[in-house]
């Protein structure tokens, strides 16, 4: 069935148009132009790549570790379709080996069963720095084992993100994940510059919400953050909900890394899309106040951050142009994943993820390869 969406506005993941027509076929972009016998329908908005999360903790009242099966992954990922986000890589936060196994046998039968929106996984851990651990649990913080790399090296899980801290995890082994096409992250690490530089060298491409919880960047000290900011080639996560990170500090990183480089991320948790304010964390609790998450202590504690939300904290509160912000949530963490080709874009061939965003850029319609996922009428 071909259907031509007539858009106001269009963001074809490159460039701003202005009353475009987008076809779609199926379940991908046919054409950028009006074709005999579709459906024609009129959109009275901006018309833009879905937005890609690497980094989503939970949604819908369900947080991965706890709802760590199927339904689980279909309750995250429909609350944040809400939001825009078409795609993402659910992320296990640190726990014992069976919750990960159990994490992995969840995301194999997802993509068996072709579950909209879920690419892949991403495991934060286990393998972190302690005195950067934030909320992950300390006493399950340990050194990498065979039990893990099997886990991690499944070729049945799509996409495999594992974040971990250099200081912990040899150049070897990181090598080796690389090899077994697993995206190696920098996060939750204390490690100097030069350690972070050889863990580079190795093949980790990524770093976990830069700034958080990773040593800074000084004047004679870089840190992780020194060498994050340095670095041409790898990507990194930025949380812009304004408590994780300065706007400040947050335009430093664009302007060093840039668009292509930098990815929007909200590290959500089960609060997203749910309005419970508070819910149950291993042996503590996450509170919300306003759009903030902490455990009691006052610990940030992920965030209740939505990609939407996001990519609005960047354009009005950073000040960014409108482009920049909806490339960094969508085609720079398709490239960063390998799915730049298929995916980011909508353009002749790509997937048809597509969000609608009002006047306010709030979201008013998505859809995941050319199927309604959500419609605010």
């Amino acid at each position: 069935m071909l259907i031509t969406y007539q858009a106001k506005h269009f963001f074809d993941g490159d460039t701003m148009h202005e009353n475009a027509t987008v076809t779609v076929k199926d379940n991908r972009v046919h054409s950028l132009a009006p074709q005999p016998g579709a459906k024609v329908i009129e959109l009275d908005g901006l018309l833009a790549p879905g937005f890609i999360d690497v980094q989503v903790n939970g949604g819908g009242g369900a947080l991965f570790n706890t709802e760590t099966n199927i339904e689980g992954l279909r309750t995250i990922s429909k609350a944040h379709s809400q939001f825009g986000t078409t795609a993402m890589t659910p992320t296990l936060i640190t726990d014992d080996i069976t919750r990960i196994s159990m994490a992995a046998d969840a995301m194999a039968e997802a993509l068996a069963q072709r579950l909209p929106g879920v690419i892949g996984i991403h495991f934060e851990g286990p393998h972190l720095s302690t005195p950067k651990k934030g909320i992950h649990r300390e006493k399950f913080i340990r050194a990498i084992s065979d039990a893990e790399l099997a886990q991690f090296c499944r070729q049945d899980l799509g996409k495999v993100i594992v974040t971990l801290a250099p200081e912990n995890v040899p150049p070897d082994i990181i090598a080796e994940l690389v090899r077994q096409g697993v995206k190696v992250c920098l996060g939750h690490t204390n490690a100097d510059a030069d350690t972070t530089l050889k863990a580079l060298e190795a093949g980790a491409t990524g770093f976990t919400h830069l700034y958080n919880a990773m040593s800074p960047l000084t004047s004679r000290a870089p840190g992780v953050v020194g060498a994050a900011l340095a670095d041409d080639e790898s990507y990194a996560g930025l949380i812009v909900d304004l408590y994780h990170v300065h706007p400040i500090s947050a335009r430093a990183a664009i302007r060093a890394k840039g668009k292509n480089r930098i990815m929007l991320v909200t590290d959500a948790m089960a609060h997203v899309g749910s309005n419970v304010s508070e819910l149950p964390f291993f042996d503590t609790r996450i509170v919300r106040e306003g759009d903030k998450l902490t455990i009691p202590g006052g610990t940030l504690a992920g965030s209740a951050l939505d990609m939407a939300s996001a990519v609005r904290n960047s354009h009005l509160q950073l000040g960014l142009p409108l482009n920049d912000c909806l490339q960094m949530a969508a085609l720079t963490p398709a490239a960063y994943l390998g799915l730049d080709h298929k995916m980011g874009k909508l353009q002749p061939g790509y997937q048809a993820d597509m969000v609608l965003l009002d006047k306010h850029l709030e979201v008013s319609n998505c859809w995941i390869a050319g199927n309604t996922c959500f419609s605010a009428e």
